[in-house]
């Protein structure tokens, strides 16, 4: 049997926070990346096209990243099945899990292709898109729709590399893809005029040259594990991952409704708030880069530790990435409170927009001082394959809070976007309080169990 990398070792073995920040900081750096890598879509276009271009990447990008996290999510069941079949010494079992993963990942590629391109001109008349900015809403998400089997395709190797983990590979994969998008973007909307659509074909484009190179890496390192051609445990496999990563991705895309159906809301109030909120969850992507970095990172060490039958390890590392995630979460705070003027001027250049995106974010400022928190609940919950209660605890924030406060805000007389964003930290409140007292069960149980 090969023998266990050195970053494994150090999962399950040695200093926490050590291990756990060299594993943190590439997923920081690959979701600097990703978050650049839509940014780069919002900004160009906002310095090169018009408002109406703008309202169109904003909300067409909001509307494909409900498509894309299904994906990730099923991803992240990959990711805990390998963490906790490594963890337990069982490279066999890894090896089925991913055999399983490229048989459901094909099929759920289709599938998303064939629903986002049929459903592109439904989808933008639910979300309300400015009559100015509908057709270039629908050609947006068509061309993205068809670059549905890379993002699929890259998800499904990142999340074996990381469930082995390894986090530095998948940060390869995405600075290729930020740095064809980036270049691509400056070709086609700066010098083609092609605004929204060719923002969108920059970044297909950009996404199959990623899947590319991740091929031939993967070719010259290859993986601790064989992946079985034929297998009789891929169809449990194939469950297993249905498991655990189907409440994330439900979650995760329910929870990316929620988020349009809020966007809808505010499109009635013109193509400025419109624009202005594309804007402001533009920045919450990279604002809260470092917990949603620990959150994957929580996810793969938890995994592995619980494989190793190590759960105290497992809180210890919870605890810590806790702690540096708040301080991060602080400073966000300020920034986003203070300065939401001059964050929302790097993506537009029109006044209107940037003072109503400077009051959305000076409301929903606070999300940062629990998001951190809640984060590395998350992370810790699915690595501990409690991915039910993750899909719950989100849609309860999202559909019974943030959607029905949200509406009634929006319906107060001269209601404005600060007003708004209120209905964003107190979601965010009731999520911070529901992972707490799951954790506490959690822990009590535990406690139970050690004393029989």
């Amino acid at each position: 049997m090969p023998q266990s990398t050195p970053s494994e070792n150090a999962f399950l073995s040695g200093p926490i926070l050590p291990a756990l920040l060299r594993f943190s900081l590439p997923l920081m750096l690959s979701l600097v990346l990703q978050a650049l890598y839509g940014a780069v879509d919002l900004a160009v276009v906002g310095q090169f096209a018009s408002t109406a271009s703008v309202a169109a990447v904003a909300t067409g990008s909001q509307m494909m990243q409900t498509a894309t996290v299904v994906a990730a999510g099923l991803t992240m069941g990959v990711t805990v099945l390998v963490g906790r079949a490594m963890g337990a010494g069982d490279r066999e079992a890894a090896g089925t899990v991913a055999a399983a993963q490229i048989r459901l990942f094909t099929v759920v590629a289709l599938v998303l292709t064939a629903v986002i391109i049929a459903l592109a001109p439904c989808a933008s008349r639910w979300m309300n898109v400015p009559a100015e900015a509908m057709g270039e809403t629908v050609r947006y998400v068509r061309i993205c729709g068809g670059g549905m089997v890379f993002v699929t395709a890259y998800n499904a190797v990142s999340g074996i590399f990381r469930g082995i983990g390894n986090s530095r590979s998948p940060l390869l994969f995405v600075l290729v893809a930020c740095a064809v998008n980036v270049a691509l973007d400056l070709l086609f909307v700066a010098g083609f005029g092609m605004a929204a659509a060719g923002a969108a074909l920059a970044t297909i484009i950009a996404q199959a040259a990623s899947v590319l190179f991740s091929l031939v890496y993967l070719r010259r390192h290859p993986l601790p594990f064989s992946i079985p051609r034929r297998s009789a445990s891929v169809p449990s496999a194939m469950r297993n991952i249905l498991r655990v990563g189907t409440p994330i991705a439900l979650q995760d895309a329910l929870v990316h409704v929620s988020f349009l159906l809020i966007t809808s809301i505010v499109n009635t109030l013109g193509v400025v708030a419109s624009a202005s909120i594309g804007v402001s969850e533009k920045y919450f992507a990279i604002l809260s880069i470092v917990p949603s970095a620990f959150l994957s990172a929580l996810s793969a060490f938890v995994a592995q530790n619980m494989g190793a039958r190590q759960p105290r390890r497992a809180v210890r590392a919870l605890l810590a990435a806790q702690g540096i995630s708040f301080l991060f979460g602080a400073a966000i705070f300020l920034a986003a409170f203070f300065r939401g003027g001059l964050l929302a001027s790097l993506f537009d250049k029109d006044p209107a927009v940037i003072a109503a995106t400077a009051d959305y974010m000076r409301g929903s400022a606070f999300e940062y001082l629990m998001v951190p928190v809640t984060f590395c609940f998350l992370g810790y919950f699915n690595g501990r394959e409690h991915t039910a209660f993750v899909m719950l605890q989100g849609l309860l924030s999202s559909f019974l809070v943030r959607i029905p406060l949200s509406y009634y805000l929006s319906r107060l007389p001269n209601t404005g976007m600060f007003t708004i964003s209120l209905a964003v930290p107190v979601s965010a409140a009731v999520s911070l309080t529901l992972c707490l007292l799951y954790f506490l069960r959690l822990r009590r149980k535990d406690r139970l169990l050690s004393s029989d």
